[in-house]
């Protein structure tokens, strides 16, 4: 878990720092936690995690609907590990709805400690299905990556 909060952590600082984007960083195992006042400090949220013990990508997911304002100004980046922890139906219907909406929703797939995927890949492409893009890659690599999704 604790490379995926690292990647979480780099990857909204890069886009905290883009003035004209207004980013949230949530943070979640069966529980959310909202430490979008850290985006700007990569350390100092990885200090603050006390995370673990379960996965409620779906529950994530819902949370981070209720913070769209402008679906079709939106992109949601969802780092995971697609290993769904919960019944997978609430994942799979808040991605339909949040695409249906005009939200574009990234996908980007955990890596390990070697920077190498590590994700279920079923239901990666079960989203997929529905219309988000899944990506695996490094923060460095994301901003191209988001570029060529938002054109």
């Amino acid at each position: 878990m604790l490379d995926s909060v690292i990647h979480a952590a780099v990857t909204a600082a890069i886009f905290f720092g883009l003035k004209q984007v207004r980013t949230h960083l949530c943070l979640f195992d069966t529980s959310i936690v909202d430490v979008t006042e850290d985006c700007s400090d990569p350390v100092e949220t990885i200090m603050k995690v006390q995370l673990g013990g379960g996965t409620d990508i779906g529950k994530a997911l819902a949370y981070a609907a209720t913070l769209v304002e402008n679906p079709r100004n939106t992109i949601v980046i969802l780092i995971t590990d697609f290993f769904e922890g919960a019944p997978v139906q609430q994942l799979l219907t808040t991605t339909k709805n949040l695409i249906e909406s005009g939200v574009t929703l990234l996908g980007l797939a955990a890596l390990d400690e070697q920077a190498k995927p590590n994700y279920d890949r079923d239901i990666a492409q079960q989203m997929v299905n529905l219309g988000a893009s899944v990506g695996a890659m490094t923060p460095g690599e994301l901003a191209e990556w988001v570029a060529q999704k938002i054109r």
